[in-house]
């Protein structure tokens, strides 16, 4: 008789070890960009969406009034990235020469950070670097994640669920 295999769920953030990550990104992120009169946050699709926001709300109230911190989306299909062309919500003249962050609640393969940057190869950006919540161990693509809230050796059967509605209590979980 075969074994069934039993779902089990494991919480590894709860919703105050999410902001109190989110709170240490974003001095990071500040202090990485200290001195830059603005940077980009573009997040991917809508839970990437979400943690851009998260972390807009911490950086706000702790950015120097000479910096401007603008939120942006990349929109692409991650299960079929080459179904239409990725897009980024900005016009490349806005875009031009700023620092922009991608930003996105998991990184599994990197696949879709990868293909994320396809809008921006057109922009001449200042640089382009990567924040995730939680990075998993294990790419296929050649994305490294710049800040990261907790990074995890997963198999590639694991799957991660993140949480990040306001209105809801905010966790991540181990499936």
């Amino acid at each position: 008789m075969p074994v069934a295999h039993q779902l089990i769920r494991m919480k590894i953030l709860d919703d105050r070890q999410i902001r109190q990550k989110i709170k240490r990104l974003a001095i990071e992120i500040l202090e990485h960009h200290f001195g830059e009169p603005e940077v980009i946050l573009a997040g991917l699709n809508n839970n990437g969406v979400e943690f851009a926001k998260l972390l807009l709300n911490e950086l706000l109230p702790i950015t120097p009034k000479d910096m401007q911190v603008i939120l942006t989306r990349i929109r692409l299909n991650p299960a079929n990235p080459l179904e239409y062309t990725p897009v980024i919500e900005m016009a490349p003249a806005e875009l031009r020469g700023k620092p922009i962050i991608i930003v996105d609640d998991v990184a599994n393969t990197g696949r879709t950070i990868f293909y994320a940057i396809q809008p921006l190869l057109a922009v001449l950006p200042q640089k382009v670097e990567v924040a995730v919540l939680v990075d998993r161990q294990h790419k296929s693509f050649p994305i490294k994640a710049d800040y990261v809230g907790l990074s995890l050796f997963t198999t590639m059967r694991d799957d991660i669920d993140v949480q990040l509605k306001e209105k809801e209590e905010m966790a991540v979980f181990l499936d």
